[in-house]
Parts: C-alpha cells; structure tokens; sequence
C-alpha cells in the first residue's frame, strides 16, 4: 500500500508520430515531485503511462497499490504536454473517475489542467494544483490528512466548495532549485526506455532540466507551469545529477530540456569548466535562442561542454513575421548562431512556424531561403497553435468554434481563417520537408565531387539520395501550388 500513486496522462501510443520516432523521456516533473513527496514521509508510487496502450489499465495499479492519493502530475518540461493533446485530456478524465470510484482523492497538476480546471473537476478531480506544484502539493496532501476542511489558505490551487468553483492566490515562484531532490528513476522501468532508444536511435538518452521560466515574450508561447520568470540550478548541482545518472544508468546522451538553457550569465562557462574539472563527457542536446548564440565565449563554451545540438527557435525568416511574434530576434542573429555553432561543431536544428496571422506567400517565401541557405541538422515544422493565456490566443479566440487544441502532435491542424487554408499549410510542411531534404542531397553531392576519396557508405547514400528528393519535391511543389491556385 502507498499513500500516493502518481501517474500522468502522456500516452505515447496515443501520439503515433512520438511512437513511430521510439525517443521517450520520463516523466521528469512527476519523478521530481514524487522524490520531493517521498523526501516529506509520504510513499509513492508511479503508474507510468508512456508505453500504456489503455488508461482503463490504471485499475491495476489503483487495486495493487490502494493509495489515498491519485495524483496525475503531467511533466510540464515537455513540449508534448504544453501542446495539451485532446488524446491525452480524455485519458486524463478516464484516470480521474476510475481513481475516484477507487475511493482515492484525485489531484491533477498540468498545463491543461490550468488552463481548463473547472473541466477537470467536472470529471472527477477534487483539486487541480495551478502552477508550479511540488509545495502546494504537499501543502494539500498534509491539510487533507489532518482532516482540513477549509482550503482557502493554500495558495495554487482550484477546487470545488458549495457546488462552486474555487480558485486561491497564485503561488509564488519556487527560486532554490537547488534544495529539490533529484528525480526518483528508481519508479520507472528503466530498461523499457533504454531498450526503446536503443532500438530506434541506437544509443540511450535521458533527460534533465537546469532552469524553470522563460523570461522572453514571444506571443504565442504559453507558461502556465513555471511562468516569465527564470530560476537556475548552480553549475555544481547539475554536474553532479549527470555523474549520478552516468554512473547509475550509463546513459550515452542527455536532453536539457529547459526552454532556454543556461540564460544566466556565466553560467554554461562554468559548467564546461566544471564538466572538465569533474572529467565527466557526455554528448547532449538543448533549446536556446539566436540572440544569445552568437557570443564565441558562450558557444565555445557549449562546444567545450559536449553540447551536440541546439534547437532555435527561428520560427520565421521574415523580420515582419518575427516582429510581430514580438519573437526579440533577426534574421541576421539566425545566420551568425547558425555559422558559429556549425564553426564549433554544433549542429543547429530550427523549430520554424507557419501560419501565423499576417503571413503572405513572400514571407514564406523567406522561410524557405533561410532554411535552403543555412542548411540546419534537422528541423522542426509546425503551424501556429494558439494556447490560453497568450495574446495570440487572445486575438484568434473568436475563431475557435468546437476545436481548440490537436488530438496528436501530427495533427498539424490550423483552426483560425488566414491567408490559406489549413489544406494548404499541411501540404507545405511536406513540401518544405522535401525542399530541405532535396537541399541536403545537393550539398552532399557537390562535397562528394569535390572529395570522392573522402567519402564513405553513409556520405555516399545521403550524396545520391539527391536523385530521390528532388523529383519528390518538384511533385509536393506542384501539389502545394494547386492549392494556392484554388485559395485565390
């Protein structure tokens, strides 16, 4: 028997682009807050839905373990679940009444959660947490077992009183990350992620996070976990997590999965400093931003550090667009990251968004120059996706009827009017796609010509793969420029 079994409602069989990919992570915030729980005296236990194939399947762990908590904490240093997928809602509200017909009291905690707590508590939740949550949680779990009655005192939190429902004062922000415990692996089937990665990337990643909190302003990125403001752990508190989980699990990668990684002045100099001190090497990804990439000392540093690949958010390669995402950036800043990291042997990887409100064929026009022209390691196409509480959800609210959020993460769906419509925008993805890659294969071509003593099996296929994508890519062209034509 536990006190309280944690779960959350990512279900990558529910996501078939995340399960034909084969990467999972673990539930990062769920381990981190049920370390945190267990470090206060209470037992925990984890009912890991990442390879689940059925929420109803969570009757066996409620039966085996008989908690008088259910507690769904989403991880919300996932981009998976800050897209809030109508999939993994439903499998959340099935969790919740079969934890409330098992007589537990149900605590959910997610970005969606936030965004839509009276919902939750319509579907069997007795408190939604709002916000950042590990201290409100245990707040909650004490008061209900001290037989409390009244929550008005415990800040971030909704629930229901007199059949109406209530929501406290905002919690503050959590600063010392630092005194956290580190995540509780030991809940989950360690083997089954590692199995999983090895089978579909051919080495083992797992995933960190060093930071809470954006403080950028771009209009269209929700925060409802961990907010504008942005807190770090010290250089010496990670370096020391990335020796545990190297000795521990003898992982070959990690992905930082913090929205804006190192932003703190010194900071990645220091970690790479005592990454060398410490003689720990490992190889790992992260997220950043152009206008912080294009110092020499800091991705110098990063390269320094192992630091492989870096996901910026180009988004755009028009400056109007950028502007009017109130991204902070230029297109200019994109080119200089791009060539310093590629000088430092980082690969640049671009997250690019179309769609938005005011984009006309010259501006995507501009996209695809930047992407042909920069060449990045891989990229990210999405269309742009309004969430609650930014003020581009707010300007395109009036134009979302019954869909307001994606069933997967492959949806691709636009559900605002724009310049064309949402037919048109999912065949330039595959269209863009094609394009990258057909450029890909010319540049590989050209190198081979240049050096065919250099070349080997792998330089070989991706050089001749040109003879693939370049025919494919004149094919989504014509496609894409039939929808245009039908738009006018």
């Amino acid at each position: 028997m536990t006190d309280i079994l944690f779960t959350h409602s990512y279900f990558l069989r529910f996501d078939p682009k995340q399960w034909q990919l084969g990467q999972p992570y673990p539930p990062l915030a769920t381990l981190i807050a049920a370390a945190f729980m267990r470090e206060n005296g209470y037992r925990v236990s984890l009912f890991d839905s990442m390879f689940v194939a059925d929420p109803n399947d969570v009757i066996g762990a409620l039966e085996k373990n008989r908690p008088r908590f259910f507690v769904i904490y989403d991880d919300g240093f996932n981009y998976l679940t800050k897209m809030c997928l109508t999939n993994m809602r439903e499998a959340a509200f099935s969790m919740c009444k079969l934890a409330k017909a098992a007589g537990c009291t149900v605590i959910v905690s997610s970005s969606d959660a936030t965004d839509r707590y009276d919902s939750y508590l319509k579907e069997g939740a007795d408190f939604v947490i709002i916000g950042e949550a590990e201290h409100t949680l245990l707040e909650l779990v004490n008061a209900v077992e001290n037989d409390f009655e009244d929550f008005s005192g415990i800040n971030g939190l909704a629930y229901i009183k007199d059949d109406q429902v209530v929501k406290s004062s905002g919690r503050p922000v959590f600063k010392d990350l630092d005194s956290l415990p580190l995540p509780a692996w030991d809940l989950v089937d360690m083997g089954l992620y590692r199995g999983t990665w090895v089978k579909h990337a051919g080495y083992f990643s797992l995933n960190m996070s060093t930071t809470r909190g954006c403080p950028f302003k771009c209009n269209w990125c929700a925060k409802p976990i961990y907010g504008n403001r942005y807190n770090s752990r010290s250089p010496e508190n990670v370096v020391a997590e990335i020796k545990l989980l190297k000795q521990n699990f003898q992982i070959d990668h990690i992905w930082f999965c913090d929205d804006i990684f190192g932003l703190k002045p010194g900071w990645m100099i220091e970690f790479a400093r005592l990454l060398q001190k410490e003689k720990v090497k490992i190889r790992f990804k992260i997220q950043s931003r152009a206008d912080l990439l294009i110092y020499e000392d800091t991705v110098n540093a990063l390269a320094a550090s192992g630091c492989e690949n870096v996901w910026v958010g180009a988004e755009s390669g028009s400056q109007k667009i950028l502007d009017a995402m109130d991204k902070g950036i230029t297109v200019d800043q994109i080119r200089l990251a791009t060539r310093l990291m590629k000088d430092n042997g980082i690969k640049p990887s671009f997250f690019i968004q179309f769609g938005y409100p005011g984009e006309l064929k010259a501006d995507i026009q501009q996209t695809i120059s930047m992407i042909n022209e920069l060449l990045p390691f891989e990229i990210g196409i999405s269309v742009s996706y309004p969430l609650p509480g930014t003020s581009f959800y707010e300007k395109v609210k009036a134009e979302l009827k019954q869909k307001t959020n994606w069933t997967d993460s492959d949806e691709m769906a636009l559900m605002f009017s724009n310049t064309y419509p949402p037919s048109y925008y999912k065949q330039l993805h595959r269209y863009v796609h094609q394009n990258y890659h057909q450029h890909l294969a010319k540049n590989s071509f050209v190198k081979l010509l240049r050096h065919p003593f250099a070349a080997n099996l792998k330089s070989l296929r991706k050089a001749l793969s040109v003879f693939y994508h370049a025919p494919a890519a004149l094919v989504e062209k014509f496609k894409l420029q039939q929808l245009e034509g039908m738009s006018r």
